[in-house]
């Protein structure tokens, strides 16, 4: 890791920002990575997105559809800082990109259209955020278009998001005022890499005086002087505002916002400024919690000279190889050294360490505390496995992968590469942990399951260039679950005799009773065992097993053996009779009268339910309207805006296979929608 070092020759992690950038889809976000390299001198070249050169989406993938499928990682040096940048997909089917980034990462920077606003992967984004208490900033990028609104943007932060963005840089003609230098910056230049300071023109005097009464008011709530100066319009020095509102950023009190355009090479640079003012540093985060492999809190404290901790967050194949992307969270990792995979008690030896600039690496002979870096060497780390000490094990906590929403049946074009189908699988499922691998017992199909239609299509693409597997994929299906409409009771038996030898047989005979009722949608499944015995009392053993009969049969519903949701299932009484009631007899009755109690009760099947905005032209919105509600959506909000219409529904999966087909040829090709999974439920 370059930069500041210390006394000890530890590298200085308060000079260190690991940040990510996430956005929407199409906000830009690629775009701006691309800026923040080039001023940052790490590229001498600006790749555009639309020109498939885009330096961080390096995939053929990537450059083919003109998005970003996989996270990619590179570091950059600023004004005596190293900022490690994560640049993360915005499509949804990619969201596991986003969640394991969002896990290792110290800050954030979402960046946000100037037309549209906050949009529903922004809310997806921020969730991820939110949910590991990370700092973040917004950029409020395509400024340059027509109909785009700074503070309209702003206000739908505090209404989609329920938080305070407070202005930081304001974008207008020719440049943006910046409200924390008390200044107007040009970007000059062929690339706007020449950053020239001026007075706040007249024209904008009174925007600016506006904008910067906000930031001193919002920051006044949370200290006496700059609310005194704000009140009397008296000035306030630059190094209290940002002392301040760096305080409010960490503690995710207040959330800076900064405008411009990325593509036009304007307010860019103002963004890497709050990205080392505002944003915190390995040592500003909180400790980490984990815990020892007994389950006692454990403290991770970001310490170079401490037991080493890290996560492995990611599984890439590269140049064929296995590698693990790993932060660091406590000490040191050098090429050579044994690590523990607390959880799974294995111990590996990492043959070599990496830092990464996107689709390059370069060799590392220490990595240190804060450090995102590639290791080799690793056969058995996969997503979410700790990496620590052998003699002080840690456990951090895991990365939660959503369950794969969609189905195709696969195979390969030829029998002969059956073998070489279900190997190249295997290392493609080792990376993306959303996706499934399934052989349905019925039809003999191998199913392949993802997040959806675009992400499976990747995958079938992926697969052709790096293996030159050419794989044939049938129709869509949709992944169901299943559950149960009323309550039920029921008993289960079982009362037989094996033959085990001509003077040798084994009784097995006992009974239960079970019930079993619906629960509200989304709160999971719910197993009851403390039941009534009859005819003795239960060993350890037998309990386990009447643990295990409920459990063997909370696999499958009634009606097609899909996974049971939101189910409770209680057992109230087991029958005893003797030696015959061994653990495996109370085992097969109670799974029998689980079973026969899920049958009684109704069951129904679930589908995925997708939350779908729909943006049309206002000339074809009757038809696309008309088109969703064939499709069963629920429509739950619509808005009208610049000649566009924006309709916000919930739609069943199984009814949008194909839709982005469709609604191009109902809108003559203007019309874009995008989707997001929101819960299972009953279709139709």
């Amino acid at each position: 890791m370059a930069g500041k070092q210390t006394e000890k020759g530890f590298p200085d992690l308060s000079t260190v920002r690991d940040i990510g950038i996430a956005a929407h889809i199409d906000a830009g976000k690629t775009t701006l990575s691309e800026r923040i390299l080039y001023y940052t001198g790490t590229k001498h070249k600006i790749g555009e997105v639309h020109d498939g050169e885009a330096h961080m989406d390096w995939m053929e993938e990537e450059q083919a559809h003109g998005i970003t499928i996989t996270t990619a990682v590179t570091q950059c040096p600023w004004k005596d800082h190293l900022i490690q940048v994560v640049d993360t997909p915005g499509h949804v089917d990619f969201t596991i990109e986003v969640e394991r980034a969002m896990r290792v990462l110290d800050g954030a920077v979402i960046v946000m259209d100037g037309v549209r606003g906050v949009e529903p992967q922004t809310e997806t984004v921020w969730r991820q955020a939110s949910r590991f208490a990370i700092p973040t900033m917004f950029f409020i990028n395509k400024m340059d278009r027509p109909g785009a609104d700074f503070e309209r943007a702003l206000s739908t932060i505090r209404g989609r998001l329920g938080v305070e963005p407070v202005p930081v840089t304001v974008p207008v003609d020719g440049g943006v005022l910046h409200l924390l230098d008390e200044c107007f910056l040009r970007f000059e230049g062929e690339m706007g890499e020449e950053v020239v300071s001026e007075p706040v023109p007249a024209r904008y005097q009174s925007l600016y005086d506006e904008q910067r009464e906000a930031l001193l008011l919002a920051l006044g709530d949370y200290d006496e002087e700059i609310a005194d100066a704000a009140l009397m319009g008296e000035p306030v020095d630059r190094e209290r505002v940002v002392r301040v509102l760096r305080a409010c950023c960490l503690e995710r009190q207040l959330f800076p916002a900064l405008g411009g355009s990325a593509l036009r090479n304007q307010g860019v640079q103002p963004v890497i400024d709050a990205v080392i003012d505002l944003l915190p540093s390995p040592m500003d985060c909180k400790a980490v919690q984990g815990t020892d492999l007994e389950g006692n809190p454990v403290e991770v404290l970001m310490d170079p000279t401490a037991p080493l901790v890290a996560l492995a967050f990611k599984v890439q194949l590269w140049d064929g190889r296995r590698h693990v992307f790993a932060r660091l969270y406590r000490g040191q990792l050098e090429p050579g050294d044994k690590v523990l995979m607390a959880g799974k008690g294995e111990v590996e030896r990492v043959a070599r360490v990496f830092d990464v600039d996107s689709h390059k690496k370069n060799r590392l002979h220490r990595a240190v505390a804060g450090q995102i870096v590639l290791l080799a060497g690793l056969r058995h780390a996969t997503t979410g496995d700790t990496l620590c000490a052998p003699d002080e094990p840690v456990l951090l906590e895991a990365i939660q992968a959503r369950d794969p929403v969609l189905g195709l049946a696969v195979e390969p074009e030829s029998s002969r590469e059956e073998d070489k189908m279900h190997e190249v699988l295997r290392k493609v499922l080792e990376e993306d942990p959303t996706l499934q691998y399934i052989e349905d017992e019925d039809t003999g199909q191998r199913i392949l399951r993802g997040m959806g239609e675009l992400h499976l299509q990747i995958v079938k693409e992926r697969i052709l260039r790096e293996f030159g597997l050419a794989l044939r994929f049938g129709r869509p299906y949709v992944v169901s679950r299943e559950t149960v409409l009323g309550q039920a009771k029921a008993s289960g038996a079982i009362d037989r005799v094996f033959e085990i030898s001509e003077d040798k047989s084994i009784e097995l005979k006992a009974s239960a009773v079970a019930e079993v009722r619906s629960m509200e949608r989304g709160t999971g499944n719910q197993a009851i065992v403390e039941p009534e015995v009859l005819g003795g009392t239960l060993s350890n053993a037998q309990r386990d097993a009447v643990v295990a009969g409920a459990t063997d049969a909370m696999v499958g519903g009634p009606i097609e053996g899909s996974p049971l949701q939101d189910v409770q299932v209680q057992i109230l009484q087991v029958t005893l009779f003797g030696e015959a009631s061994s653990p495996q007899a109370l085992r097969i009755a109670v799974a029998e009268a689980v079973r026969n109690a899920l049958s009684g009760a109704g069951g129904v099947l679930l589908g995925p339910i997708m939350k779908v905005e729909v943006v049309s032209p206002e000339e074809s919105l009757g038809t696309v309207l008309g088109d969703l509600q064939a499709r069963q959506a629920a429509i739950l909000d619509s808005t009208t805006e610049h000649g566009f219409a924006s309709l916000v529904a919930e739609v069943p999966l199984e009814k949008l296979i194909g839709y982005a087909t469709d609604l191009r040829s109902l809108t003559r090709g203007r019309g874009q929608f995008t989707s997001e999974f929101d819960r299972f439920d009953v279709c139709g």
